[in-house]
């Protein structure tokens, strides 16, 4: 099933962090001040992987053709920048897994559709990010995930054939874009799965509970 593997690409939220609790903080703040009343992390944290998209979604039941989107859009990402580390963490295990992967010799990066004006500042606060050898973000490249591009780029950036790298994400887009580059994938369930929580119809090769269980699918891989 991972023959030949030599990389392993994650995706960010809901794979490698926690980052709902900022997210939501950044939405519910703008409910706030606006008199409505907070609302629990656990309406947020579903619709985390969709950004600001699904956090204006959940806080104001806005979608992208309301007109004051993307004024209510650029309140949240400011919001979200001035406290994008305050309650993110790495899910249990995953600094684990990360420290694991190195010492069997696979290089790991990231590839997220989070723009580099967030990506690029989280990944170099938290030193979880110190040993990836590719970070890609949303606008990195001409195209975003389900698009496979981001995942030819992050192939590019580690010097390995997008055969020899598989993909672990937590959304149906990142099972469709890895497949299209030529990957096998991995559905993360403990993520926050997006508006399609189905992982059995996404068609990944494999799916893990916990970040952990790569280990056992990649157990006996190691890369010459």
């Amino acid at each position: 099933m991972f023959s030949h593997v030599r990389a392993v690409l994650f995706d960010l939220d809901g794979t490698l962090i926690d980052s709902a609790p900022d997210l939501g903080a950044a939405a519910d703040r703008m409910r706030v001040v606006r008199g409505f009343p907070s609302l629990p992390l656990e309406r947020y944290r579903p619709m985390a992987g969709a950004g600001a998209r699904g956090m204006l979604g959940v806080a104001f039941g806005m979608t992208p053709d309301h007109p004051d989107y993307d004024a209510m859009r650029e309140e949240f990402f400011v919001n979200y920048e001035n406290a994008m580390t305050e309650r993110t963490y790495a899910f249990p295990g995953i600094e684990h897994l990360l420290a694991s992967l190195r010492e069997l010799g696979f290089a790991w990066g990231v590839v997220t559709n989070k723009s580099m004006r967030f990506t690029g500042p989280l990944t170099r606060r938290m030193p979880l990010f110190a040993t990836a050898g590719a970070i890609v973000g949303g606008d990195s490249t001409p195209h975003a995930k389900p698009h496979p591009e981001p995942l030819f780029e992050a192939a590019r950036r580690l010097a390995v054939e997008p055969g020899h790298c598989i993909y672990v994400g937590d959304d149906e887009r990142d099972v469709i874009a890895g497949r299209a580059a030529g990957m096998p994938t991995v559905a993360a369930t403990y993520g926050y799965l997006g508006s399609n929580g189905d992982t059995d119809a996404w068609g990944a090769t494999a799916r893990i509970e916990s970040p952990l269980e790569l280990l056992g699918l990649l157990k006996i891989q190691r890369p010459a």
